[in-house]
């Protein structure tokens, strides 16, 4: 009975594969080759997207985001996953519009919940070398959304195609950004959250799966260490081992510690191992193997290939960048000349 569970949420994630999962990215030197054509059938673009958008206004647009994105990672390994995670918190707001870049009092920057972001120096870096040969052309939402993925690439994770044509929002508010799942969510909040995007209990699970790379900050679990549920104690649901490392390792809030222990600079499905082992960091981790919903997609993606969860994590971000985009015919977006600042506001 439990092999037949598995299968049938494999056959689930085979379903949802539209076309060959074995092309990955090309090797350095830019996107291009054979996969262009099969790419344009992953999904519908009734948005006004287009895989070609920047074929021919700016046709470096994707070497200049993977080379910026190679030379900044190299020297910090740590912007790989923080770059995705600045996406999700884009996209997570008001869609991904960029709203997250913008810096002036009682924006979505300067949110207190924002204040562990980090990539703005680099997506302005990526804009500002983009103008000089496509002025006034490409979006920082483009930017993001392409940067984000050379990253993941980079870090050994799976190619998605990007279409293109965003614009970027005029608006950010602080206030909003309460609308980003948090790690304390349970899994009915957060399956509402995705649903409002257009996504579902799939995409929840494998985005979750991001947690494979990348740091939390002690802050943020210290109440499962110190005080869970007002008792002064551990969360008993962690692995006792791991909940004594854990101890140890964040008496400070302002401490980091991996979010996949085993394997955390490799982007695999070992963080679906550690949920089974009760090694979950965060409270939505450890709710994903807790909840009936979701609790056999985790199985499934522990006991079955690494590269089925890369394949079906390109499908769920492919699907991701395309919540809440605003496109030319939005006569509320713009292209900014500096992605930190709105073209036609003074804040």
């Amino acid at each position: 009975m439990k092999s037949a569970v598995v299968s049938v949420f494999v056959l689930v994630i085979l379903v949802a594969w539209p076309v060959s999962a074995s092309k990955d990215l090309p090797g350095e030197g830019g996107y291009g080759g054979d996969e262009e054509e099969d790419t344009k059938s992953w999904f519908p673009l009734d948005n006004l997207l287009s895989l070609s958008y920047y074929d021919k206004i700016c046709p470096n647009f994707e070497k200049i985001v993977d080379t910026k994105v190679r030379e900044w990672t190299k020297t910090d390994p740590s912007l790989g996953p923080s770059l995705l995670r600045l996406l999700f918190h884009d996209c997570g707001v008001t869609g991904c519009d960029a709203s997250i870049l913008l810096d002036h009092k009682g924006s979505e920057r300067r949110s207190p919940a924002s204040k562990t972001l980090r990539g703005f120096e680099l997506i302005e870096d990526i804009k500002s070398e983009i103008e000089k040969s496509c002025p006034g052309l490409v979006s920082c939402a483009d930017i993001l959304t392409a940067a984000s993925r050379s990253a993941t690439y980079q870090l050994g994770g799976p190619y998605w195609p990007n279409a293109y044509g965003r614009r970027d929002s005029t608006n950010s508010y602080a206030r909003d950004v309460e609308k980003v799942p948090s790690g304390r969510r349970d899994i009915t909040g957060l399956l509402e959250t995705f649903q409002s995007y257009g996504l579902n209990i799939l995409d929840l699970v494998v985005l979750s799966g991001a947690h494979t790379i990348g740091k939390a900050y002690c802050g943020t679990i210290q109440s499962r260490l110190y005080n869970f549920n007002a008792t002064h104690g551990t969360d008993p649901s962690i692995d006792s081992k791991y909940a004594d490392f854990l101890r140890r390792k964040c008496r400070w809030a302002s401490e980091t510690v991996y979010l996949d222990a085993t394997t955390p600079v490799v982007f695999d499905n070992q963080y679906y191992i550690n949920l089974q082992k009760n090694m979950g960091v965060l409270t939505t981790d450890a709710e994903l193997v807790k909840d009936p919903r979701t609790a056999p997609l985790v199985k499934a993606f522990a006991e079955q290939p690494p590269q089925m969860f890369r394949h079906q994590f390109a499908v769920s971000m492919a699907k991701l960048v395309n919540v809440g985009v605003i496109t030319g015919e939005d006569r509320t977006g713009e292209i900014r000349r500096v992605c930190s600042k709105s073209n036609s506001k003074r804040y």
